[in-house]
């Protein structure tokens, strides 16, 4: 029986760090949104996912100088929908935490991926995944007079699912533009929905020195500091493995809401999050695994 040494092999290290680093992905993205949801009394949701849209746009416009790249007319207009449903896209979101856990938000806008996920697949194993996501939303869903959870956050959060499924299909359109790029200038574009209409419901409330410094926060925490996590373990990191660690996401919103939002739940909640997190890890395996031995895929 061969002897663990408990020291790991370069290849062992060189998938550890880039998965430390869609973990820490998730954590910042969850933590971000935490603290941001502390902001809505002050400014709302409307006010506070202006400034983290707003913000995120800045910082990454800075960061990657969009315009050293020529951009055609063309993906001008890939860009600008990809922006504009993932303005829509975080606006809806916010907009839902405002009425129901986090953790339950998360777990529903997972729908959007799996949807595209499952139209695009044409094997039998997918259904299996597909009745684990219908079980799921199904015990989350304020369906036959259960009203656990409040149907207005659940019909915003549905809205924000069907927008991360576009944002999806918007953004393979534009997937030949550099990351930096795209995302960089699809921001900006989600800043033209978001921004004015936080503005016009948050008033000059934005202006307050505290606030703006906490915008940034929230806006560095989760957007800057997740987005440069996922571009760097992305290359390192198999797109499977990558897809997995992803899903556990709805899990980890639920801990940390937990945690630092005091949002406890139920064992049925917990129960449909766990449905959706195996539907959501199900599907990208066999996904990938589908498509290493798919003779119809080319090189």
């Amino acid at each position: 029986m061969p002897r663990y040494s408990g020291a790991m092999t370069p290849r062992q290290t060189s998938l550890w760090l880039p998965a430390l680093a869609v973990l820490g992905s998730v954590t910042s993205l969850c933590i971000g949104t935490s603290f941001a949801k502390r902001l809505f009394p002050l400014i709302g949701a409307e006010g506070t996912s202006a400034l983290r849209v707003g913000f995120s746009a800045i910082v990454l416009v800075l960061f990657w100088r969009p315009w050293r790249w020529p951009l055609s007319r063309r993906d001008a207009g890939f860009v600008i929908r990809y922006g504009l449903t993932l303005g829509v896209m975080n606006l809806l979101f916010y907009l839902a935490l405002r009425t129901i856990p986090f953790g339950i938000a998360v777990a529903i806008e997972f729908s959007g991926p799996l949807a595209v996920a499952m139209l695009a697949s044409r094997r039998a194993i997918d259904f299996v995944w597909l009745a684990f996501a219908v079980i799921g939303l199904g015990m989350l869903l304020p369906l036959a007079g259960q009203h656990t959870v409040d149907p207005t956050g659940v019909a915003l959060a549905l809205g924000a699912a069907v927008c991360w499924a576009l944002y999806i299909v918007f953004g393979k359109q534009a997937g030949h533009l550099h990351a930096g790029h795209s995302v960089s200038l699809g921001l900006v574009a989600a800043s033209l929905v978001v921004v004015p209409y936080g503005i016009a419901h948050a008033g000059s409330s934005l202006l307050h020195p505290a606030i703006l410094l906490a915008g940034l926060g929230v806006a560095i925490v989760s957007s800057a500091i997740p987005m440069s996590l996922e571009m760097m373990a992305l290359k390192r990191l198999p797109s499977e493995t990558f897809g997995i660690m992803v899903s556990l996401e709805p899990a980890v919103a639920s801990l940390w809401a937990m945690l630092l939002l005091g949002e406890l739940l139920t064992v049925s909640q917990w129960s449909a999050i766990g449905f959706i997190v195996v539907a959501s890890i199900g599907s990208t395996v066999t996904a990938k695994r589908g498509v290493a031995s798919s003779p119809e895929v080319v090189g």
